[in-house]
């Protein structure tokens, strides 16, 4: 895992990439182009791109009207602000009409650092989860978000997609498959599995991987897909590991994916375990400091793995 970009970058890789392909992609940005991985798009198709200013609301708004004529609008703004600063427009004008808006939230959880707890969106998954007609990606790598770009395109409805400021390990091959609503395992084990969103995984593979040297083999699940959640392939994947599960997410554990899961496990013989920021707002720091400090680091999930074990 010595590699790392940050998914933010592939997800404007991704949409540079496919506006090649179909000319009805636009893109939205909140004068943040440089910041969501939007420069580039920009750059190479200046007439297809709007800086909508500090105004999420009125950008999401427009990729609204932009979608109901045919376009296929992408529009990204740091995750606080969008959902956070726009969420009745999402609401009413995106979700409750089911128009084809494609959402992307940068800077999702503690990854932003020192852009400090203003700025750090730990609330997001719990805000589109609750949205009728929402689909929800968290890619695991560069590579991924890259892919992902073209999934959504593919997907008539809303869609929203997480990204991270920060530099993460690359996990996946520029082919690896990626099917949307399927659990991607990366990592085969007999004793425990170990169940990650997004970024999370690459610190869910460090912790499989010190496990390893413990004669602890895990199991660990990319859970890229948020909503639709692939409850069965999460099931699947927990009992053939042990009937053990740590879910792993960097947002607060309110609203978030392991109440997802542990709403979809109901009844089944499998024992979970939680690593999440626990209902408490970020603050400025480098993020692996931040990791460590809420809870959602290496050294967490292995202690949460052996907890269960």
């Amino acid at each position: 895992m010595a590699d790392k970009k940050a998914t933010r970058q592939g997800y404007g890789a991704g949409l540079a990439e496919l506006a090649k392909k179909y000319d009805n992609v636009v893109a939205l940005d909140a004068d943040l182009c440089g910041s969501v991985g939007t420069k580039e798009f920009a750059k190479t198709y200046p007439e297809r791109h709007t800086n909508a200013g500090i105004a999420e609301a009125n950008m999401l708004g427009m990729a609204a009207g932009m979608a109901r004529v045919g376009l296929v609008p992408f529009a990204a703004s740091f995750a606080v602000f969008c959902p956070g600063r726009a969420f009745e427009i999402i609401r009413n004008a995106i979700c409750y009409s089911k128009v084809n808006v494609k959402l992307v939230g940068s800077h999702s959880g503690l990854t932003a650092g020192p852009d400090g707890g203003t700025h750090q969106a730990i609330e997001d998954i719990a805000i589109m989860r609750c949205l009728p007609n929402m689909t929800i990606f968290d890619p695991c790598d560069y590579n991924q978000a890259k892919q992902m770009v073209e999934a959504m395109y593919r997907i008539d409805g809303p869609v929203y997609m997480r990204t991270a400021r920060a530099a993460t390990p690359i996990l996946t091959a520029e082919d690896t498959p990626f099917e949307p609503g399927k659990v991607q395992i990366l990592r085969k084990g007999k004793d425990i599995a170990i169940a990650a969103i997004g970024v999370m995984n690459a610190w869910a593979v460090e912790a499989a991987e010190k496990l390893a040297e413990e004669g602890i083999q895990a199991t660990v699940v990319n859970i890229h897909t948020i909503k639709p959640l692939d409850i069965e392939g999460i099931r699947k994947a927990a009992l053939e590991s042990g009937g053990k599960l740590v879910v792993v997410e960097d947002c607060n554990i309110c609203g978030g994916v392991g109440e997802a899961i542990a709403c979809g496990l109901f009844g089944q013989p499998i024992k979970l375990a939680h690593v999440a920021i626990m209902d408490q707002f970020g603050q400025s720091g480098e993020m692996d400091q931040l990791f460590e400090l809420y809870g959602i680091d290496t050294a967490s999930i292995i202690a949460k793995a052996k907890s269960i074990l």
